[in-house]
């Protein structure tokens, strides 16, 4: 079956990402949730937005915009231990690996329990914490799993 799509002629075997049916009365729930998903214009709030070549277009107010640009940029990473697992404000982590601290000559030993971490995203060590018998460390998230 085939089907004018925005100018363009569409086959069942290749679908658009930006599917955008015109004068087609019926869709299938695959077109309907990809038509769902494009954003609104961000310029003037228009729902009818369409994507060509990468950019998203508003065919009211002629705004262009590319890719996920009117979507919040400002979220901060979340930082995740060395299994991917989510870490939060307050979580208790385990080292996995014995770690020598620069300028003393005390290591923190695998399986050292470290309790109400504090997270730093952004940096290079993005955990804050006190291990005890050492003192307030920074660490790197790579090197705790979640307790």
């Amino acid at each position: 079956e085939k089907r004018l799509v925005m100018g363009e002629l569409l086959t069942e075997n290749r679908l658009s990402v930006s599917i955008q049916t015109i004068g087609y009365s019926h869709r299938t729930k695959k077109e309907a949730y990809i038509m769902s998903t494009l954003p609104d214009c961000p310029n003037c709030g228009s729902a009818y937005s369409y994507e060509d070549r990468g950019m998203f277009i508003c065919p009211e107010c002629g705004h262009e915009w590319i890719g996920n640009q009117a979507e919040n940029t400002n979220e901060t990473p979340a930082v995740r231990d060395t299994h991917g697992t989510p870490l939060a404000d307050g979580d208790t982590v385990i080292v996995i690996k014995d770690l020598r601290i620069k300028g003393a000559s005390s290591v923190v030993k695998v399986g050292t329990k470290v309790k109400n971490i504090r997270l730093r995203p952004g940096h290079d060590h993005d955990i804050d914490c006190k291990i005890p018998g050492i003192g307030p460390m920074a660490l790197k998230s790579e090197f705790v799993r979640k307790a």
